[in-house]
């Protein structure tokens, strides 16, 4: 045991405002993972939210794990010390509920790891009534869930405000009860929004293809996904306070899911539908940030998009306080939206077109034409913000060459419209693979040629790169390619997956999935069949496939879905 690694956690909680503490054994203890650092993972405002709710239960005590920093790992493996909680200092295996926050998929080589720190066994057939119950939630969970579907008890299939009570409830039922831990899982899946994943079979051919997923007697056929019908009911703020996070702001959600329709969106897919919190409640965590001093940053797909934009900002404003925004969209930012960004400090005013070419954006839905980038530009230019930043991605469905050199023609254009009107800041774009996502209409489409993707990126860096102040930025090709793989991933890369961990983690993967029959290119290059098994079909998002399969023969035909609006029931969800 290294106490000194006692002594730190014990350091940084005390640097920490907001937090829960309860005495040892009054209550169920549940310790909520994140699986990367504690500065990545105390931003997440879902993890304050998960946090909060267990805590507030009558009897549950809920505490935090992070992964430790690089350099600490080994310090915990040399020492045999047991990865612990921040609140106290609890050994991961001791606690009898363990909920993993799953929000990007390079980070299951995290949960796995992590497990083997805090020495619990990794696969949940090993497990029995000695050890803990793994849970997990969040974006990847009710996306897909299937390639941790070895090490997972049971997932959380949309938004944990309404799953996550009543699976607590059931779980203390049967300890109650005396229930064996078969007995337990049965129970959990007839809860709505719970998937236990030992209760499905899988059936492959001899291709290593999916063809059938078998429910056991009595599970249910499909999870439907559960989301929260009035957010007002579940306000969403920043809980404990600390100064090292990536973002250090006060965070405030106002609004949770997209009707914009974006094809390549699972946001606007999985959180559909789109709901505001009313101006009342924001205003009231407003005064709640007031008194303690901090920066807010606003929470949403599209911030530009909340009804009452204008009259949070001058809300927040008007009480001395600072703002950010966690995104907008160019063709609905208001003139009082970029004055209060610009006032509070911003230097840099983010727009994604995500596409260079007006046949691109139509393929993707964007819904986003140049004027609006233009004019956006115009009100940051106005209120003194002189840089700007451009979200691309390259490898979309439909992509040809004309649309990569729309993204240089159009970065050239802004540059020149920034320097007709005086500002010599900076332009940047920054420019990602585009992976395709489960239950978004892009999930049958391949991701394209990884050699092809570099050779566009290549181009787009030196085309710019003689051009002043423009900067491209590209996210690694081959980590994207390793999220592609396990975005789609069936339950043999799981497998794959729980091997490379031992072997080097991600780097290892590749390989590893070859040791184990499997090519990457199998699950990255292949066009999916229409009536083809998707490792996810037992999850309901709440829309039918031909529904998501229409949107796919749109974009071919690049024809616009509108938005959501008050009394449509085009999809289902509603």
């Amino acid at each position: 045991m290294d106490w000194e690694l006692k002594h730190e956690l014990k350091a940084q909680l005390e640097q920490e405002t907001g937090y829960y503490k309860y005495p040892a054994g009054t209550r169920t203890s549940v310790a909520l993972v994140y699986p990367n650092s504690y500065f990545v993972g105390m931003s997440n405002l879902g993890l304050h939210i998960i946090y909060e709710l267990l805590n507030k239960r009558e009897n549950t005590a809920c505490e935090r794990v992070f992964l430790p920093e690089r350099k600490d790992i080994q310090r915990y493996a040399n020492t045999r010390t047991p990865l612990m909680s921040v609140e106290n200092q609890r050994a991961l295996y001791e606690f009898p509920v363990i909920a993993f926050v799953l929000s990007f998929e390079m980070d299951y080589f995290h949960v796995v790891e992590m497990l083997q720190l805090g020495r619990v066994k990794v696969r949940a057939a090993e497990r029995d009534e000695r050890d803990p119950l793994i849970i997990a939630g969040g974006p990847c969970a009710t996306f897909n869930p299937e390639p941790l579907a070895a090490v997972v008890d049971a997932f959380v299939i949309g938004e944990g405000e309404v799953i996550v009570p009543a699976l607590m409830d059931c779980y203390e039922s049967a300890k109650r009860a005396g229930a064996s831990r078969q007995e337990m899982l049965r129970q959990l899946a007839a809860v709505p929004g719970v998937y236990v994943p030992s209760l499905y079979v899988h059936h492959y051919d001899a291709d290593h293809r999916l063809v059938r997923i078998e429910p056991q007697t009595g599970v249910p056929a499909t999870v439907a996904r559960q989301w929260v019908q009035d957010l007002d009911q579940f306000p969403a703020h920043t809980v404990v306070l600390t100064d090292n996070t990536e973002f250090n702001f006060y965070l405030i959600e106002t609004a949770r899911g997209c009707g914009r329709h974006c094809r390549f969106c699972m946001a606007g897919y999985c959180f559909r539908r789109p709901r505001n919190r009313s101006l009342g409640i924001v205003t009231r965590e407003v005064k709640d940030a007031l008194k303690l001093g901090k920066r807010i940053g606003l929470m949403g797909a599209a911030i530009s998009d909340y009804p009452e934009i204008n009259e949070l900002c001058r809300e927040i404003l008007g009480e001395g306080l600072s703002m950010s925004v966690a995104s907008f969209r160019a063709d609905s930012v208001t003139k009082e939206l970029v004055d209060s960004l610009a006032g509070s400090g911003l230097k840099t005013l983010t727009m994604a077109p995500e596409a260079g070419s007006v046949r691109m954006r139509a393929v993707i839905n964007k819904g986003i034409e140049e004027k609006h980038l233009f004019t956006a530009m115009d009100l940051g230019l106005a209120a003194g913000i002189r840089n700007f930043r451009l979200y691309i991605m390259v490898g979309l469905p439909f992509e040809q060459d004309e649309d990569i050199e729309a993204i240089i023609d159009l970065a050239n254009r802004l540059k020149d419209y920034m320097e007709e009107r005086g500002s010599n800041g900076m332009l940047t774009l920054s420019v990602n693979p585009f992976i395709p996502k489960p239950f978004t209409p892009f999930q049958w489409k391949p991701m394209a040629e990884r050699k092809q993707v570099e050779k566009v990126l290549k181009h787009l860096a030196q085309s710019l790169r003689k051009r002043a102040h423009v900067i491209v930025n590209i996210e690694s090709p081959k980590e994207a390619y390793i999220q592609g793989v396990l975005a789609r991933g069936d339950r043999q890369v799981g497998e794959a997956l729980l091997q490379a961990v031992d072997l080097g983690g991600s780097k290892a993967f590749k390989r590893v999935l070859k040791d184990c029959g499997l090519r990457a290119e199998d699950y990255l290059y292949r066009e999916r069949a229409q009536d083809e098994v998707f490792p996810w079909d037992t999850l309901d998002m709440g829309f039918t496939r031909k529904y998501i399969y229409d949107e796919l023969m749109k974009a071919a035909a690049l024809k616009p879905t509108l938005q959501c609006f008050d009394g449509c029931h085009r999809c289902g969800v509603c």
